[in-house]
């Protein structure tokens, strides 16, 4: 129960009023945080769950905080801030705000207490002047009145000391409080910038809490804070320049930088298509009423973003519904303007350099409003701007354009100038965004393994027989997408992407439960499968078609030997005929998963039917005819069987194909 008492030594200084406004009987009685404090201070609050809205806060431990809220009974709260953070975010945070609230309430009563003292010494100094004039008491000579005028001086004296001496502590305690102030804003700002970055690095998969009730509350406390410190400064006439002015430029920084993108616009925009974003005001329930506050938006290119101050006349796009009324909800307790139905009609670009691409052009959307706040004289221009975006006028360069969005979004630095990001970085950063990025798009938990990621540093750095570790190699933006890969016609993240999204369609489950070995390069892919039994077969990403996915396994070769063979890949189109698991289910000559697991055993659950009949007759004609016999025997069957996996009575032979593929093996 230390903490305890320290906490009553500082509650000894506050009146009975401003202790009782903490502890009210009807919530949390402090008779009860009196005999329970050593049982409070030796729980685990931080393993409590249990939410409420505050209207007061008061600190009493270190892990306990005790929220007070109006109509109900609250017990103490605290959750971990690695999940859920609340208000403020961490404990030097929460004991900075406890001592600004204490010191500015300390400061008040100060104030009252000097009032009182004053109104005081003025009647005293009034009885005094009033004796002199009568002079009554000179006139008698008795010795109990010349006893009793210097009881009245000293008196006086004493109250003029003590009023004195609560001035001088006043004046320390409001500069206190406003360097206590000034440090608490800090420390909420660099908050509400580790929110904007994790609201950034969400965009490749990063973990995200996107709840800004605590970042709104302790805003609402911070300008709370400051608008009575500037009230006291009123109310004592020490409206000294240096506190006066500083309370001033904290308020200003608070005001402007309480405008937030709370839902981002998409950072791939094409143009004539509508699109959504809405923008939050922390400090909404603090707006002067009267006028409404209309938030307008415009288009911004990379120039402009870095000097903000003199955006407004040059205009680089046309946007469509690009201005929103700031409004309230009561129920969230939020105030927002939603931009719904949002448009780029035109854009102008700016000139190329070299090779660069219009999909490497970064743009960002600016929103700005004036503003007036209840308590603060002047009106304040507030703005913010978006992430950066990509504008593109067909679907084509989606691909692209989400490129240039992966590697912003990955490498930038947090407090870069705009928009600014490294030519190159390490391996190892490029492989945790390529995992991190499969994974939530995905929506799997099962990560990219050791052997995957040898396998894309192989395939992105073009060195196929390369066994050392890569993770200090340097990766340019240009090997990620802008150099078509050795012998093909897509770039690496092309490539990436589009196994990317056949896992996420068609895959899920599959790659989920391990089924898939996914990325593996030929060499390894041989080193593995060279003494597995036939028929051991593996699922790999293709590595020559963009979105394909391919069984390797082991055959006989015709002198008893064994070889390894890769089916030709599916794509999307395929897995749309037919499942994967009932191609497995088709193909007789495959039969363990590697290592060793029965093929039927593993996929069983993913058959559908009883497979197809076209296949299975044909399957059996195989033998050793030549590849256009095979298609001769299959136009024959086509007319006669109907395939249930496509649907159709009849199909024709390239549907049909599609539909058996893996029977056309890749020599």
């Amino acid at each position: 129960m230390a903490q305890w008492m320290h906490m009553t030594q500082m509650l000894q200084h506050l009146p009975y009023e401003t202790v009782s406004s903490l502890y009210p009987p009807n919530s949390f009685p402090i008779e009860v945080r009196h005999y329970i404090s050593e049982w409070i201070e030796n729980q685990r609050w931080y393993d409590a769950h249990t939410y409420c809205t505050c209207t007061c806060l008061f600190i009493l431990n270190k892990y306990c905080m005790c929220l007070f809220i109006r109509d109900c009974v609250c017990v103490c709260v605290c959750t971990s801030p690695a999940q859920y953070p609340t208000y403020p975010t961490n404990d030097i945070s929460k004991q900075d705000v406890d001592q600004l609230v204490l010191k500015v309430l300390e400061v008040q009563e100060i104030r009252k207490k000097m009032h009182q003292i004053q109104e005081e010494l003025n009647w005293e100094r009034q009885n005094f002047e009033s004796a002199h004039t009568q002079g009554s008491f000179q006139q008698n000579g008795l010795d109990s009145a010349n006893v009793e005028i210097k009881k009245l001086q000293t008196h006086i004296q004493q109250l003029e000391y003590n009023i004195q001496a609560m001035a001088t502590k006043r004046s320390q305690l409001l500069k206190e409080s406003m360097e206590l102030l000034g440090i608490c804003q800090n420390r909420f700002l660099n908050r509400l910038n580790e929110w904007r970055w994790e609201q950034r690095k969400a965009a490749i998969g990063f973990p995200f809490d996107d709840n800004l009730s605590p970042l709104q509350t302790w805003a609402e406390q911070l300008l709370g804070m400051n608008g009575n410190l500037r009230q006291e400064l009123m109310l004592t006439g020490e409206l000294t320049s240096e506190l006066q002015e500083g309370l001033s430029q904290l308020v200003q920084v608070l005001i402007e930088s309480s405008l937030i993108v709370d839902k981002q616009p998409p950072q791939v925009i094409k143009t004539q298509s509508k699109f959504s974003t809405t923008v939050r005001y922390l400090l909404g329930e603090k707006v002067a009423p009267g006028k409404p506050v209309l938030v307008k938006a415009q288009i911004i290119n990379e120039i402009q973003a870095r000097n903000l101050a003199n955006v407004h006349g040059d205009n680089v796009g046309e946007l469509i519904n690009n201005s929103a009324v700031l409004e309230h909800n009561a129920a969230t307790k939020s105030t927002c303007s939603n931009f719904r139905n949002m448009s780029i009609k035109k854009i102008k670009r700016a000139d190329r350099k070299g090779s660069e691409s219009v999909t490497e052009e970064k743009f960002a959307l600016l929103f700005s409003s004036e503003i007036n706040i209840t308590g603060c004289e002047t009106p304040y221009r507030i703005q913010v701007i978006s992430q950066p975006v990509v504008v593109i006028v067909h679907g084509s360069q989606d691909n692209n354009a989400v490129a240039t969005i992966i590697w912003d979004c990955a490498f930038s630095e947090q407090d870069r100038i705009p928009f600014v990001v490294p030519d190159r970085v390490p391996w190892r950063m490029m492989y945790n965004t390529l995992n991190s990025k499969f994974t939530s798009e995905v929506g799997t938990q099962h990560n990219l393994d050791q052997y995957n990621q040898h396998f894309l540093a192989q395939k992105i750095f073009d060195k196929p027989d390369f066994n050392e570790d890569f993770s200090n190699m340097m990766v340019s933006w240009a090997q990620f997408n802008k150099e078509v890969l050795p012998g093909r016609p897509f770039t690496f993240w092309q490539w990436f992407e589009g196994v990317m999204e056949l896992t996420k369609k068609h895959l899920k489950t599959y790659w989920s439960e391990g089924l898939i070995f996914g990325f593996i390069g030929k060499q390894h892919l041989h080193l593995i499968l060279k003494d597995r039994p036939n028929g051991t077969f593996l699922l790999r990403f293709s590595d020559s078609e963009i979105g394909g996915i391919t069984i390797a396994y082991v055959s006989a070769t015709e002198n008893g030997g064994q070889k390894i063979q890769n089916i030709q890949p599916f794509t999307k189109r395929d897995l749309e005929i037919r499942g994967l698991g009932d191609r497995i289910r088709d193909i007789d000559h495959i039969t363990y998963l590697y290592p060793e697991f029965s093929k039927h055993d593993v996929f069983r659950k993913f058959y559908t039917g009883n497979g197809c009949p076209a296949q299975r007759q044909f399957v059996l004609s195989l033998g050793k005819e030549s590849e256009s016999k095979k298609l001769t025997s299959f136009c024959g069957m086509k007319q006669s069987l109907r395939c249930p996996s496509a649907g159709v009575t009849s199909l024709c032979l390239s549907n049909l194909k599609s539909a058996c593929k893996d029977l056309f093996i890749k020599k």
